[in-house]
């Protein structure tokens, strides 16, 4: 994934280089600003523009500079921000595998060594580097490559690249030298921020992400919402688990769900839990009819993905229940091991309503109170059922597709 960002103009210039050294004034003046408030405000590409324009006001002949930074992300291994003067900052985010890409380059060296390189034109000891896609075709001449390092974890890495003939001379390096610890504690800083939003966001969802981050995070801490629920099973996974290879049925769920999640996700759809081969998602809002609207949406997109879903060769069919109703949302569990949940009367309906998918041979069952809001034509009523746990019969609606 690549995008192009067009970082805001500084508000302040640091102190001018004078002749060809550069002052211990103008020195202090880019450490002081990478460890101030002003850059830690900033995003990544704030920080790599702010900090080319900086370092070129001192002379320097930087033409590329570019952060790779490492991080913990079930899609991406890392990502890369990449400026030069006069143009938009370029962000990529690298896929895992992207190692691959950068394998037997100076670059990868750096990461894997933990120690600095300074490589040059057509220098081939350390491994090409002019084919990387943000060093390709710009007549770069050498590269001062600084490793990150970031604790124990994945290092990082940062490039000053030059097209002076003659590259960087030892001074400018020395510089460049001086202002890394506090380039990497920076960057530390933003690797960490990312992580931390990444694993929320991958493990419990955007919004349970924010409640925790917002510190709602003790025992008993649940609050009331309107939401449409949606609870998609999986149909004769019993039977298919135990036909199957183990890797063959982890396999099949994860590409199951690649086509699932992203269908309700779509749709504003919060993934609040897989409960083996279901998923319990909800849909809030305070307008209902939008809500149930997104989730009945989602569930036809889900329907749509399984209809042509094969994994070597085993194709799968599933029930949806869809409810709309009060939950009550938030923390349980035990002391420092807890769970988000959702629980109450009408999460306990979408889980019996769809189990009656199964029983009836439905794929898709809704409750009365979900087809008023959503508005849908057509609804077919396929009769009042008794629950089990409910003492009055309930009406269930499906949709002849």
């Amino acid at each position: 994934m690549t995008s192009a960002i067009h970082a805001p103009d500084l508000d302040r210039s640091p102190p001018k280089a004078t002749g060809n050294a550069v002052s211990t004034g103008a020195l202090l003046s880019i450490i002081e600003w990478l460890s101030g408030d002003e850059c830690h405000a900033l995003d990544e590409a704030g920080l790599v523009s702010g900090l080319g324009r900086r370092l070129q006001a001192l002379g320097l002949p930087v033409d590329r500079l570019t952060l790779h930074l490492m991080t913990l992300h079930p899609e991406f291994i890392g990502r890369t921000i990449a400026w030069a003067p006069g143009e938009p900052v370029e962000i990529h985010d690298r896929e895992h595998g992207a190692r691959v890409a950068i394998a037997n380059t100076p670059l990868r060296k750096v990461m894997d060594t933990r120690e600095p390189l300074v490589v040059g034109l057509g220098e081939s000891v350390h491994g090409r580097w002019q084919h990387i896609d943000i060093f390709a075709d710009r007549g770069l001449m050498q590269l001062v490559i600084a490793p990150l390092c970031n604790g124990e974890g994945p290092v990082s890495a940062a490039v000053f690249g030059t097209r002076r003939p003659g590259g960087f001379t030892a001074s400018e390096r020395q510089l460049i030298e001086r202002i890394l610890p506090a380039l990497r504690n920076t960057s530390e800083l933003r690797t960490l921020r990312q992580v931390e939003l990444s694993l929320l966001d991958t493990y419990i969802g955007p919004l349970t992400a924010s409640r925790i981050l917002a510190g709602r995070i003790r025992q008993g801490e649940i609050e009331s919402m309107q939401a449409a629920l949606l609870l998609c099973d999986l149909r004769g996974f019993t039977e298919l688990s135990n036909r199957l290879p183990g890797s063959t049925v982890l396999g099949l769920l994860n590409a199951y769900f690649d086509r699932i999640v992203p269908a309700i996700t779509r749709e504003g759809g919060e993934l609040l839990k897989f409960m083996g081969d279901a998923v319990l998602a909800f849909f809030p809002g305070y307008d209902a009819a939008q809500s149930c609207g997104a989730a009945l949406a989602s569930a036809g997109a889900i329907l749509d993905e399984i209809d042509d879903f094969r994994y070597e060769g085993v194709g799968v069919k599933a029930g949806i229940a869809l409810h709309y109703g009060e939950v009550s949302y938030g923390n349980v569990g035990s002391g420092r091991r807890l769970d988000f949940t959702l629980i109450g009367r009408d999460v306990n309906l979408v889980s019996r309503i769809q189990t009656a998918c199964s029983e009836l041979g439905e794929v898709l069952l809704m409750s009365n109170p979900f087809s008023q809001e959503a508005g849908e034509g057509n609804a077919v009523s396929v009769g009042a059922h008794q629950l089990k746990g409910f003492a009055e019969p309930v009406e269930l609606f499906t949709i002849v597709r």
